[in-house]
């Protein structure tokens, strides 16, 4: 009887270990077709793709998740193996996703996966050298047709072009900067963090946290064969505030009408006007006011209305911002704790979540934003994954 009670009881135990949560990648090496739990197809249905550093046990590379947008809850779909993904972005049309390998000189790349949608898979495709160290920022432009990356420890912008199979050719330019800052210490060289296009695809910005400046260059429409979009003769360098330390940047959704930039080690988000390219700047606004300097990202919410800014090493969290309808400026409205290292965040298109990659707590938070004020609550739907730093959206069919 005792024996039969054992086995029963056993049967039991793993039964529920093979339907218990699959939001922890930790707890399970498989990877589940995309039929399997939360159904795919649906427009309330999204695919969640995850950078991580590989540096720690536990992660291997860039993770794929279904992530329901009416819910909030999540389940995984699979994996590819790839070291230190730190950033990721989809092509256009969702069928490619380029990954950067944030590693040394000899060993920085970025990467193409072709991503299968109906399966749930990345696959990669090619690799090639950024040849500048610590790329940790990759774009594409609206066509599909150009990569760039940011290298921090090269102080240098990588461009690729995409092949018609999504593949990517070997740098076709780097573009080397010059300069510093006043902080001794981060300052002493150009490192370049973030790189990305106007909405009317007319400018390429970059932000260099090296030198306190932001970087705008004229995209030529119709390069020759093998020829950059981005020139060094169109460059036109903007200052920042000295000490700000440029670190990403949003524009507002209305057309790009501002800009809006997060200074890492001033803790301050700096507001724009935007047309044709040109900046001028209207308003200076702290998001981190205990002296961290280590703000990180920023992003504006999908209707236009609520500014995000998070911060990191002291007081970690989320600074949120109403912007004003008519100037486009802010003013703070509430802060959101996180769990530590808040890397990068990403809200949902539908803009009722707001995710959270808490890096050095190897988990992803998601929060529901409330609609009329934008402040953050947690749904403790957390998912378990070792040093989560990028969050990237795609589209379920």
């Amino acid at each position: 009887m005792y024996r039969l009670m054992t086995i029963v009881t056993l049967a039991a135990s793993l039964l529920i270990s093979c339907n218990g949560n699959r939001s922890d990648a930790r707890k399970s090496n498989d990877q589940p077709d995309a039929t399997d739990s939360l159904a795919m197809g649906s427009s309330d249905m999204l695919y969640l793709a995850v950078g991580t550093y590989t540096s720690k046990e536990g992660s291997r590379g860039i993770y794929l998740y279904r992530f329901d947008t009416l819910t909030g809850k999540s389940d995984s779909v699979s994996m590819a193996e790839v070291t230190n993904p730190s950033w990721l972005t989809f092509s256009p049309d969702e069928q490619t996703l380029y990954a950067v390998g944030e590693n040394d000189a000899v060993q920085s790349a970025v990467h193409a996966f072709s991503f299968d949608k109906a399966k749930g898979r990345l696959q990669k495709i090619n690799s090639q050298e950024t040849k500048g160290s610590g790329p940790c920022y990759v774009t594409i432009d609206a066509k599909g047709r150009n990569v760039h990356t940011a290298n921090y420890g090269g102080g240098s912008i990588s461009s690729f072009q995409v092949n018609d199979n999504g593949s990517l050719s070997p740098a076709i330019s780097v573009i080397q900067f010059s300069g510093s800052g006043p902080d001794s210490v981060r300052q002493q060289q150009p490192h370049l963090h973030s790189v990305a296009y106007s909405p009317d695809g007319l400018s390429l910005f970059a932000a260099d946290l090296g030198s306190d400046k932001l970087y705008r260059f004229t995209v030529q429409e119709t390069p020759f064969q093998g020829q950059p979009v981005i020139q060094e003769s169109s460059m036109t360098a903007i200052e920042t505030p000295a000490g700000t330390g440029p670190r990403h940047f949003a524009f507002h959704p209305d057309g790009g009408r501002y800009l809006y930039l997060l200074g890492e080690l001033s803790g301050e988000v700096v507001v724009y006007d935007h047309h044709n390219g040109e900046l001028t700047e209207k308003q200076v606004i702290e998001a981190d006011t205990v002296g961290a300097r280590g703000s990180a990202d920023i992003h504006v919410s999908p209707d236009g209305r609520f500014l995000y800014a998070s911060n990191r090493l002291q007081a970690d969290g989320i600074a949120i911002f109403a912007i004003d309808p008519d100037e486009g400026t802010l003013t703070k409205v509430g802060y959101q704790p996180t769990a530590k290292h808040p890397r990068n965040f990403v809200i949902t298109p539908n803009g009722k979540y707001l995710l959270v990659a808490g890096r050095d707590e190897d988990r992803i938070q998601v929060f529901t934003v409330d609609e009329t004020n934008g402040l953050l609550s947690d749904t403790n739907q957390d998912i378990l994954l070792s040093k989560p730093v990028c969050l990237q959206f795609a589209k379920s069919n």
